[in-house]
């Protein structure tokens, strides 16, 4: 990855992070943003989204996402200025919770 993509990555990693924060509420869950993967060309993004807490509505924050990823698009450009608006595709990413489960279990082991 080239580091004009790794720091367009970065710049709007944080801008979609503050739209959420600003214009979004996720009752009793905790949803963040783990990475952004935008191709090449600026034309689409990859959003990676760790969400905390009741796993029955983690569909539904996804599809939240994704049918107001215009306006999340559009808030973003206002601040962010690149020659094509990429567009946003949320996608649920639970490594976290994965790399948690396995450091449990490597301490279960450790203790044996």
């Amino acid at each position: 990855m080239s580091k004009r993509i790794s720091k367009v990555n970065e710049l709007l990693k944080r801008e979609i992070i503050t739209c959420i924060e600003r214009n979004f509420e996720f009752p009793d869950l905790l949803v963040t943003i783990h990475a952004v993967d935008t191709a090449p060309n600026l034309k689409s993004a990859k959003v990676y989204v760790g969400i905390i807490g009741e796993k029955s509505v983690y569909g539904d924050v996804i599809s939240k996402l994704n049918r107001k990823r215009g306006f999340i698009q559009s808030e973003m450009m206002k601040r962010v200025i690149l020659r094509n608006t990429p567009q946003l595709t949320f996608i649920f990413d639970d490594s976290i919770e994965r790399g948690v489960r396995v450091m449990n279990l490597l301490d279960e082991l450790d203790s044996e």
